[in-house]
């Protein structure tokens, strides 16, 4: 931005939500964006009501993001998409050009989803699809043209690269699902959940390991959804993860994305998984659908991450005798860290599934000469 034009500088206050200085932070992690405590609906209701508002499809997506209605990956950017889908639909341009002006609009929304929650980078990847195909669009085409267009190109995204893609990865993920298997999974992922569920569905005999971690506990979401479909299901916590991986054949786990170096960016935890299981010298297999690799390198969680709220591992819900951290807050010595995010070094995976394939390799330099 340019901070000498005291004009751009105002309209980009506008368009940002106050930011409030943490006081609990902890100084290693200064460099993300810090958890806000209290709500933030006011902040961001009156972004509603400036003179250029947020379109209503996407404040209520911001809302759900905010809340924590909408957490998986896939559907995070399905319905940030579709919320794009609709402003466009209701989108007039001005005067000026309209790809100029309807991206300016695109860019104002997505501080918005900044503000509600970090942008995952599955999500990055989308939105620059989308800036792309409204900068390609030919300067002789109509509003409504230009419009129809958009929004088939949205769709195509959404139904090639998320929808066709998970369903590409159960494909080839079943082939590696045998007879009497033991499968462990962590947390909950989509992919793995329809690889799963399919392969019940093929009559294919094994069981499930479900691990699971506090503070979120989503394997317990996962484990109900399992038993429902009558699949032979286990439950445990990620500490207890080196007493049950003796049975496992192999690890099945989703991910945020892919870096470039072969690191596997994924929930917190993760990391943790890979490694056991490659000192138990079992398989792990990641799930990972192709808008979502990155050409970023990463080779820590410091670097780049995600921060939740700290009260939640602070408390264990129904065990009121052993929350001895209920006043954390007021102890200045005491700092509590919640990361979202791990990454997971390439050499603790032997596979990543994507919709375009299988890619088993040795070293980051073969995954780099694979995704270039």
């Amino acid at each position: 931005m340019q901070f000498h034009d005291k004009i751009r500088v105002e309209k980009a206050k506008k368009r940002a939500v106050k930011q409030i200085e943490t006081r609990k932070r902890v100084d290693l992690f200064r460099h993300l964006p810090q958890y806000e405590h209290g709500t933030r609906i006011p902040d961001l209701g009156s972004k509603f009501f400036l003179l250029d508002p947020v379109h209503p499809a996407v404040y209520k997506v911001g809302l759900r993001y905010l809340s924590g209605d909408i957490s998986d990956g896939n559907a995070r950017c399905i319905a940030m998409l579709q919320a794009f889908q609709e402003s466009i639909k209701d989108y007039s341009p001005p005067e000026k050009t309209l790809a100029r002006d309807l991206t300016a609009k695109i860019n104002c929304y997505v501080s918005f989803f900044i503000e509600c929650k970090p942008l995952s980078i599955s999500m990055g990847n989308a939105i620059k699809f989308l800036k792309t195909r409204i900068a390609k669009l030919p300067l002789t085409m109509s509003e409504s043209e230009a419009k129809a267009t958009l929004l088939s190109d949205i769709d195509r995204f959404i139904n090639e690269k998320i929808i066709l893609a998970d369903r590409l990865i159960v494909r080839h993920a079943l082939t590696k699902i045998r007879d009497g298997d033991v499968l462990l999974t962590y947390g909950s992922s989509s992919s793995v959940e329809m690889i799963l569920l399919h392969a019940h569905e093929l009559g294919k005999q094994f069981r499930v390991l479900i691990v699971d971690s506090r503070p979120k506990l989503e394997g317990k979401l996962l484990l109900r959804r399992l038993l429902g479909k009558g699949l032979s299901c286990a439950y445990t916590l990620l500490n207890a993860v080196s007493f049950i991986m003796h049975e496992v054949t192999r690890v099945f786990l989703g991910a945020s994305s892919i870096l470039s170096n072969g690191t596997v960016y994924s929930r917190v935890g993760t990391a943790c998984i890979a490694m056991v299981a490659h000192e138990f010298h079992v398989p792990v297999l990641v799930c990972c659908e192709a808008y979502k690799f990155h050409e970023r390198v990463q080779l820590a969680s410091i670097c780049s991450n995600e921060l939740g709220n700290p009260d939640t591992i602070s408390k264990v819900p129904g065990r009121k005798e052993i929350n001895y951290l209920d006043d954390w807050a007021s102890n200045e010595n005491l700092q509590l860290l919640n990361l979202i995010y791990d990454a997971t070094p390439s050499d603790y995976v032997i596979m990543i599934i994507t919709n375009y394939g299988m890619i088993g390799f040795r070293s980051p330099f073969e995954f780099t000469s694979w995704v270039g």
